[in-house]
Formats: C-alpha cells, sequence, structure tokens
C-alpha cells in the first residue's frame, strides 16, 4: 500500500479547504447549518464521528422544509461513510419554535494523508441556493513501525473459563421456550382434564428437513457458476462466500453467525467438537474476507478458489449425517 503524505500533498489540501470554506455559507434564512468531526485526525482504519446539524426557528407560523444532502458509502474516494444514523429532531423546552435537527456518520479511510470534506448542502423550501455548512479537514496517519524489531507470532485465543451462569446468559432464549413449553403443557392437560372429549387421532405429515449441509453445497455449486471473482467482483465473491458458510454454522451449531464477528464465531467454536484441520480451514476462509472486505486485499486465483475448496471441505467435514450426497470442489 502506498501512502501519499507528502509536505507539496498537505499544501495542497489545505488551499482546497480554504477554497470550500470561501464558498460555504452557513447562515439563510435565520438558518444555521453545521458539520462536526469529534477529532480531526485518525490512525488509517480508525473510525471517527461526523455530525450533521440543522438549527432554525419557525417564526410567524411559517412553513420550512429543510432537507438533508445525500450521502452514499463515500464522502470522496479516500473517505468511506461505514455508517449513518436516522435524523434526531430535537425541540428547545425553553423555545418550542426552535428546533435543532440532526444526522451521525461514522466514517473512516485506509489512506494516509491530508483529507478535505467539502460543505454539505441543505436545501430548504426547495430553493436551489441552500445552505451550507463550513469545509472540514481530516488527518489520516499510518501506524509507526520499530523495523528494529523483530517479527512477532499473533497470539491465540484466550480461553476463558465457561460456567453454567455463562451457559444461562447465552442461551437464555432456550431457557425462555422451556419455561414457555412447560407453561403450555401445563394449560394443555389442564384444559384435557377439564375439558376431555374422545375425538378421532390426527395424523399430521411433516415433509422431512433439508439438512444445513445439503442447502451449503447447493450454494457453493451455484456460486461457483457465477464466476465472481474471475469477472474482478472479488467483494461480492467474498460476501457470498462467507454468507453461505455463515448460514450453515447458524444452521448445523446453532452460532449466531449471521450477526457476528469472526472472532466471536470462532470463540463460539471453544465448545465445539470439530477437528483442527477445519478449524484452520474456517479461520482461514473467514480472514481472507474480512481483508477482502474492510482492508482491499486482492488475493491471488488460487487463494480464491483454495477459500472455496476450504469451504466445501468445512461442510463436508463437519455435516451431521452421513448421506450419499456429496460436493465438488472446484
Amino acid at each position: 500500500m502506498k501512502f501519499k503524505t507528502t509536505y507539496k500533498h498537505i499544501l495542497k489540501s489545505v488551499v482546497v479547504l480554504l477554497l470550500l470554506h470561501s464558498t460555504g455559507l452557513s447562515y439563510a434564512q435565520g438558518i444555521i447549518a453545521t458539520a462536526k468531526l469529534d477529532s480531526n485526525s485518525i490512525l488509517i482504519g480508525e473510525q471517527r464521528r461526523l455530525e450533521l446539524k440543522v438549527q432554525f426557528r419557525a417564526d410567524n407560523g411559517k412553513h420550512l422544509s429543510v432537507r438533508f444532502p445525500e450521502i452514499t458509502d463515500t464522502l470522496r474516494k479516500e473517505v468511506e461513510v461505514v455508517s449513518q444514523s436516522k435524523i434526531d429532531t430535537i425541540i428547545n423546552k425553553n423555545d418550542p419554535l426552535q428546533f435543532t435537527l440532526t444526522k451521525t456518520l461514522y466514517i473512516t479511510s485506509f489512506d494516509s494523508g491530508y483529507w478535505a470534506l467539502a460543505p454539505f448542502k441543505f436545501t430548504v423550501n426547495n430553493d436551489t441556493n441552500g445552505v451550507f455548512t463550513d469545509p472540514l479537514l481530516l488527518q489520516v496517519s499510518t501506524v509507526a513501525v520499530d523495523t528494529t524489531q523483530a517479527i512477532k507470532e499473533i497470539k491465540g485465543v484466550y480461553e476463558q473459563t465457561y460456567t453454567f451462569i455463562d451457559w444461562l446468559k447465552d442461551n437464555m432464549y432456550v431457557v425462555y421456550i422451556a419455561l414457555a413449553a412447560i407453561l403450555m403443557i401445563i394449560i394443555v392437560i389442564v384444559y384435557v382434564r377439564k375439558y376431555r372429549k374422545v375425538k378421532p387421532p390426527v395424523v399430521i405429515i411433516e415433509a422431512p428437513k433439508v439438512p444445513p449441509h445439503i442447502i451449503a453445497l447447493g450454494k457453493l455449486e451455484q456460486l461457483k457458476g457465477e464466476k465472481l471473482w474471475q469477472e474482478g467482483k472479488l467483494k461480492l465473491y467474498y460476501s457470498s462466500l462467507t454468507d453461505i458458510l455463515r448460514e450453515y454454522i447458524e444452521n448445523r451449531f446453532k452460532i449466531q453467525a449471521l450477526e457476528q464477528t469472526t472472532d466471536e464465531i470462532l470463540y463460539g467454536f471453544r465448545n465445539v467438537a470439530i477437528d483442527d484441520e477445519s478449524k484452520t480451514k474456517l479461520k482461514q476462509v473467514l480472514g481472507l474476507a474480512d481483508l477482502v472486505k474492510f482492508a482491499k486485499e486482492q488475493p491471488m486465483a488460487n487463494e480464491n478458489e483454495g477459500s472455496l475448496n476450504n469451504v466445501y471441505d468445512f461442510v463436508n467435514g463437519t455435516k451431521k449425517d452421513d448421506t450419499d450426497s456429496k460436493g465438488k470442489k472446484a
């Protein structure tokens, strides 16, 4: 990765910021628009909170329509938007005609340098001139590396004691379901004893459920046929691959993998009896997928094929039943 922090680049960003500042208008029709970062400097990959705020007073019963700027997943190519909240409305309790609208963004950057953020435009009553915030300047710094020190191995997962109380906290929904089931059984018993009538037995035939590994292997075959990584769609490829893997883990092991991070998923396998090879392949696929999705990693072709094969092997190596259905490797 190449970093762009040079004096020439810093000077250019400052000049752009000054030009943007000269064009930004914070006041119009008694409306004040502001944009504020909780900090103007971050380390590469860190997140910062950006608050957009507009304040106005509805005098003399005038109707005001304020539209926030349309924000996509980037503020500029070097600055990404991780998430954004809904618009929150606050009414001044001492002055019911005084309104404040706020929206919070969480931003990050994986490119070091000084990045000027253009003023945000708020549209008032469809006025094309709009109301602008002041521009912002975000400094993104790299992590200093001591090249005199030897590279250390990554520490393993810390094994924490797991008590019955911990199990109850992790499985409260199971306890609630069990209590609800017991209560329902008691209600049914009381009802049957009180209103017992002889009725012909009802036979219900349920269709057999499809095993989780059959579903996963079918989706892997479909993903392989789409040839996403061969067309350069790496992020979509690894997102689809890990979604299939997470869905299989959730259906097979009852681990809430669809809502957890990689570290949380690996930690969830601490009490699951699977072989070390399967754990290693699971860690490889999830780790490489995180690098592709969040750090813009560009894996080699053999790594892309290997990740698909590792998911095949993980599913076949941990499936619950011994059916004749076999997964095909890429």
